[in-house]
């Protein structure tokens, strides 16, 4: 078959595609290669660099750039200079000049190089491997493109297939093997699968393989599936690796699927104010301003609040460590008077892929709010506005640490988060310092108000409040017990009784925790004059249910005991059979217990008389056991 009519595929989080003449790979180094960008800014210049910026947008912003976190390159100017197409296509959107991960990334994978990019979230490695992949696919001979065409649902003859979970295999397999496919974006399991079921896909043409956030791919166990799939392609190809944290895993990977890879490295430098000489490697976005306050877990709440105040007229996301979280707080802020002017929307991994998705196009299109969620909107994301983060519970994988922060300051632009901590977490400030994320301290608000009796005001008219705080204070306090520094988030340390009243708990909730007394429950005032079992739900059709499981849970117990009843009766009357001497028995009871005896000598005697018939006992035996002797 002529190779420009040969099909081909692509891999997880990955993207595959074919179409050119043969590649003509130069001589590969001995060593690999390793580019790195180094950027130092002053943070006390940074207030006369926007002036300046803002002074040349209003001369000519077109003319150069202005955008610190961008190189003097334009996509224009690139060695294998992209077609005039995607150039116009760029323009149009507002891309002109390169990031600094995409200048030295995009002529790498067009002159057959394997790369392996590791760059700050919000860096434009997205960018830096799908230009590439649409040069290629509008370079083929069998594909010719057409005017103002440049991307890649618009080529023609080019057809792309998404290989996700949430529905059946058989029909990715039907759509293949229908339409055909010369482009596969998808998830290791999925393609793993397919690859396995379809023995006709013939992978010997495939030109370059991409895997992008390969430390989350290997995080989430997917070690297994990346190295099958990798070992059914031609080592003759082109291989891009992109993460955004480099971790042990993602080394090894690197040596295993990649040949003599040029490895490109994107950093941030910043001068401290105490020191202009002084150099601090970061490996957080320049632009970003990150804190850390520490506040016990009974005033979090109530910082919170303050800090949403504050920051009403803004574009926020406010991570926590559970799906239960986000529901509970999503329902309890959305009910604070305080809050009743913020868009306050939840996200999280236990949502259907819908509803996540309605949340999210609804916050992006926001020009302010509040993003609730886990860490399933922590990467991958780029949502346009982004003025604060807030970590209300510190990440449980420090590496995540990173990629939520990352949601803002992105390409050159400016930014704040925060995380929260408790007291006997601030070892974790120092941690993240020698990681290359150094935060500066915030204070307490003193203006903040007290939250909480509003908080438990709301449980004791709503049960539905009452039920997800103490689910998820539950699923809190069992998932602390996960966090890979355990050495600073220590689970024996933590104060929860305080932590119950920073959830507005009405009581502690029965957890083998609590019952055994091996966390600290100072701090805790249980209300003691309400009755929790009388406590509605505001939702007549929840509390109509809630009723109706009440009602069979009483039959239930009332079942149960009067079977307990009749149990108990039948053992009396066998205890009065066996100590018949010391009560009279009716007559109907001694029939009873004399039937059930003579039932039961006949039985035995029939036992012994098969066993005389095959020899088993002899006939003197049988005479003594059977009391026929006596005669």
């Amino acid at each position: 078959m002529p190779r420009e009519n040969r099909r081909q595929w692509t891999n997880p989080e990955i993207s595959s595609i074919n179409g050119l003449g043969p590649i003509q790979h130069k001589t590969k180094p001995k060593s690999i290669k390793t580019l790195r960008f180094v950027f130092a800014y002053n943070s006390i210049q940074r207030r006369k660099e926007r002036q300046q910026q803002q002074a040349a947008a209003v001369m000519d912003s077109s003319s150069s750039n202005t955008n610190k976190a961008l190189t003097e390159t334009r996509f224009s100017d690139l060695e294998l200079p992209l077609s005039e197409d995607i150039i116009e296509a760029l323009e149009r959107s507002g891309f002109e000049f390169c990031t600094p991960v995409q200048a030295a990334t995009i002529p790498l994978l067009c002159r057959h190089k394997d790369v392996a990019v590791d760059a700050a979230t919000g860096s434009g490695k997205t960018l830096a491997f799908v230009l590439p992949l649409i040069e290629i696919l509008r370079r083929s001979t069998s594909y010719p493109p057409k005017p103002h065409q440049p991307f890649v649902s618009t080529l023609p003859n080019v057809n792309s297939v998404l290989l996700v979970g949430g529905r059946e295999v058989k029909s990715d397999v039907s759509t293949i093997e229908e339409g055909g496919c010369n482009l596969l974006i998808g998830t290791p399991g999925r393609l793993s699968d397919i690859m396995e079921r379809m023995e006709i896909l013939d992978f010997r043409n495939l030109e370059i393989l991409i895997l992008d956030e390969a430390d989350r791919l290997l995080e989430m166990g997917f070690q297994k599936q990346v190295n099958s799939i990798i070992s059914r392609l031609p080592k003759q190809r082109r291989t891009g690796l992109f993460s955004a944290t480099q971790t042990e895993g993602v080394e090894e990977l690197a040596k295993a699927g990649l040949r003599n890879p040029v490895r490109v490295e994107v950093r941030a430098e910043s001068k401290s104010e105490s020191s202009s000489q002084q150099l601090t490697n970061s490996k957080v976005p320049s632009g970003l301003h990150l804190e850390y306050l520490v506040c016990e877990a009974d005033k979090k709440s109530s910082q919170l609040v303050d800090l949403l105040v504050e920051n009403e007229k803004k574009k926020l996301i406010v991570y926590f460590m559970t799906c239960a979280s986000v529901d509970y707080w999503g329902l309890v802020l959305s009910k604070i008077p305080a809050l009743k002017s913020i868009s306050l929307i939840p996200i999280h991994g236990d949502m259907k892929q819908n509803a996540r998705d309605k949340a999210l196009a609804s916050f992006t299109e926001a020009s302010s709010g509040v993003l609730l969620c886990t860490d399933v909107a922590a990467r991958g994301l780029d949502i346009p506005g982004i003025d604060y983060v807030v970590q209300y519970d510190p990440p449980q994988d420090p590496n995540m640490f990173n990629h939520r922060v990352g949601r803002t300051a992105r390409l050159g632009k400016e930014g704040r988060a925060i995380v929260f901590l408790l007291p006997e977490e601030e070892d974790y400030v120092e941690f993240m310092r020698r990681r290359g994320v150094p935060c500066q301290e915030k204070n307490l608000s003193e203006e903040a108000s007290d939250v909480i009796p509003i908080i438990r005001s709301l449980a004791m008219k709503d049960r539905a409040v009452l039920e997800k705080g103490l689910k998820a204070f539950v699923s809190f306090v069992r998932g602390y017990k996960e966090h890979h520094c355990s050495y600073i988030f220590r689970w024996k340390s933590l104060e929860i009784g305080k932590l119950a009243m920073g959830y507005g708990l009405l009581y502690l909730p029965s957890m083998s925790e609590v019952k055994q007394h091996r966390l600290s429950s100072e701090g805790f005032t249980p209300v003691t004059d309400v009755k929790f079992e009388d406590i509605k739900f505001k939702d007549k059709s929840r509390e109509k249910q809630r009723k109706q499981n009440m009602q069979a849970r009483k039959e239930k117990r009332q079942q149960e005991k009067k079977e307990k009843g009749k149990k108990n009766s039948k053992k009396a009357v066998v205890a009065a059979a066996t100590d018949s001497n010391k009560r009279k028995l009716t007559g109907k009871q001694r029939q009873t217990i004399q039937t059930a005896e003579d039932e039961e000598e006949m039985a035995r005697d029939y036992r012994l008389l098969k066993k005389l018939k095959k020899g088993s006992i002899k006939e003197d035996d049988f005479a003594k056991l059977t009391g026929a002797d006596d005669f």
